[in-house]
């Protein structure tokens, strides 16, 4: 079976940890039908790069600097739509899961993967396999499609808005003219609702569930736009 690029499967991979794509780059050059054929450190190199190589597959580290994951996805996507998506990640996060899987990734693979997922997940990306690989735990796949986590409140939400935005509960409670207490008491119903340990992983949350838009350049959280439900 041959490839867009021809007998080999080209790739590009993304990470903003110079060592990290020169580990995944010895991986695939012991593979004789892989040829990486170019390297990114952000989202906007990677969609630039994904542009101008055309690779049959682009590796995506799932936190990397620039755009979230889901709008550098999108982009590689609208750029080359023949350029197929595998993304590692640190998060077993069933919601992101379910919002990359909408956006038509071909993989979903943890850094506690082994290399030969690795390999299997991108040689059946380049191949154009129906298969989608998803290496992640037994509790994320049933939580994949359980009920979406409980709504925030508005006012749940205009917290967690200025919380993305790194403000302190003082900042947050003088910006909603709240008490620090009343702020206090949001963000524990917020990191309930959310089953989150911590603001960051709240916010994260919330993103992947489109409950809010992730932070723009000026470090503001956008509104996120209205979309049919997602899986997870």
């Amino acid at each position: 079976m041959t490839t867009a690029s021809g007998d080999r499967i080209t790739i590009m991979l993304v990470d903003d940890h110079a060592l990290v794509r020169d580990g995944l780059r010895r991986i695939f050059e012991t593979q004789s039908d892989f040829e990486v054929v170019a390297e990114a450190g952000d989202s906007h190199a990677a969609v630039s790069l994904a542009t101008r190589h055309r690779p049959d597959v682009v590796l995506l580290d799932v936190e990397i600097p620039g755009d979230h994951v889901t709008t550098t996805v999108r982009r590689i996507r609208e750029a080359t739509p023949d350029t197929e998506v595998v993304v590692l990640s640190v998060y077993d996060s069933p919601e992101l899961v379910g919002r990359l899987l909408d956006l038509g990734i071909r993989g979903y693979l943890l850094k506690s993967a082994t290399w030969h997922q690795l390999v299997a997940a991108v040689r059946g990306a380049g191949h154009k396999s129906s298969a989608v690989l998803l290496a992640v735990s037994m509790d994320s796949l049933s939580r994949m499609n359980a009920p979406p986590p409980r709504v925030l409140s508005p006012r749940e939400l205009d917290v967690l808005r200025l919380a993305a935005e790194a403000r302190t509960n003082l900042q947050i409670a003088r910006s909603l003219h709240l008490s620090e207490a009343t702020v206090k008491r949001h963000l524990r119903s917020i990191f309930a609702k959310l089953n989150a340990v911590s603001r960051i992983d709240a916010v994260n949350k919330a993103v992947a569930a489109s409950l809010i838009g992730p932070p723009n350049s000026k470090g503001n959280t956008s509104v996120p736009r209205r979309r049919p439900p997602m899986i997870g």
